[in-house]
């Protein structure tokens, strides 16, 4: 797992890197996450204090999975690059609130596993401060 700022290993595909983000409410973001030899195996991005069921976003077998996407961030997500050039994961997230404070969490799952690749947490602002 991802600690403070530290890099280390958690698989064969990618570091772990953690960090935080603040962001005003009503802006967009984009939450990084790179998975090295990415080649179109599941990717799911969650954030901790969801149901296991749920997450933010979920792309599989080449396609958008939203059945269990939590209601929140329906169409409110997207990838940075749909084509995912150079293991490019990362998650932009549209028109920010208070109600998106959270720790997210990138996994892909090859090989049996999905250990996050990158940890976020991310807090909103109100406009202006």
């Amino acid at each position: 797992f991802c600690k403070s700022n530290k890099l280390h290993f958690t698989s064969q595909i990618s570091l772990c890197l953690s960090k935080n983000i603040t962001a005003e409410s009503g802006q967009d973001v984009t939450l990084t996450c790179r998975a090295q030899n990415y080649n179109n195996q599941t990717l799911q991005w969650n954030r901790t204090d969801l149901e296991d069921e749920e997450y933010v976003l979920l792309y599989r077998q080449g396609i958008f999975n939203t059945d269990n996407q939590h209601p929140s961030f329906k169409n409110r997500v997207d990838l940075q690059d749909r084509q995912m050039k150079d293991g490019n994961v990362s998650l932009i997230l549209y028109n920010v609130t208070a109600a998106d404070n959270g720790t997210y969490e990138c996994r892909v799952f090859i090989n049996g596993t999905s250990d996050p690749i990158s940890i976020i947490t991310l807090s909103v602002d109100p406009p202006g401060e």
